[in-house]
């Protein structure tokens, strides 16, 4: 591990730390297929209608709820925050037997051209936090697996289902994004902004598993001020893209 002028850049590639995910005692699932959403209000509709059934609850501080699907081999369960809680999360998924996983949610779009609900295949994301960074040596961005990303828009295309695709950016603040910041990452490439795709990325990368991405546009950041567009209010929208993924992580 050279020594950096900072310490977030001190790449240490050792497969092996003190805590390992495969060391805590949590029985493997019964599956290997997950779908990551951000949608509470949809995994409540699909309880009260039948569509999932609990399957195991991870105790801990915050708990790990997962559901499963009853038409499906998959499992379904809410992500946390930002890349520590959402990507550590999914190491230790990893570690009890998840090979597939593909991830929905909303964020803030950097091009108002961007309409509330399109969706964001993502290629990569540009890597403005510090949790990837314990990953994967330091760069700019973080890039998907081009076989995934290939099965995901081979899907929606099929399915005539419209999309962008490109990056995300994926920061830890989101009380400072601003004006300059958000015009640096738009020419860099970044359509979206959000807080979790350069972790989960980095850690699909570092242990060798599938794993995509699906972002709808929500909120504007791209214009004077900011505009919440009710991103949050567009139910039929989100409860379809949490389908789309089940079908999805059932092809990866």
């Amino acid at each position: 591990m050279d020594k950096q002028a900072y310490p977030i850049l001190e790449y240490d590639g050792c497969r092996t730390a003190k805590l390992n995910p495969e060391e805590l005692p949590e029985r493997k699932l019964e599956t290997d297929r997950l779908v990551v959403t951000f949608f509470p209000e949809v995994v409540r509709k699909l309880l009260d209608t039948g569509a999932i059934v609990p399957a195991r609850t991870i105790e801990g501080e915050n708990p790990i709820l997962l559901y499963r699907f009853r038409d499906a081999d998959t499992l379904l369960t809410l992500g946390a925050i930002g890349c520590p809680a959402c990507a550590g999360n999914l190491d230790l998924l990893h570690a009890m037997g998840i090979e597939k996983v593909m991830f929905c949610g909303g964020g803030g779009v950097l091009d108002s051209g961007i309409g509330v609900g399109q969706l964001l295949v993502v290629d990569g994301a540009i890597r403005d936090e510090g949790f990837s960074y314990h990953y994967l040596p330091p760069s700019r961005c973080v890039m998907a697996d081009p076989a995934v990303t290939a099965v995901i828009t081979d899907h929606l295309t099929r399915r005539g289902i419209p999309f962008l695709r490109g990056l995300t950016w994926t920061t830890d603040a989101m009380f400072r994004e601003t004006e300059e910041r958000i015009l640096r990452r738009r020419a860099e490439g970044a359509r979206i902004v959000e807080m979790e795709q350069a972790g989960c990325l980095a850690v699909a990368r570092f242990r060798g598993f599938a794993y995509g991405a699906l972002i709808y546009g929500g909120d504007d950041v791209s214009g004077g001020e900011w505009a919440p567009r009710s991103w949050r209010s567009r139910e039929s929208i989100r409860f379809d893209l949490v389908q789309l993924c089940r079908e999805l992580a059932e092809l990866l």
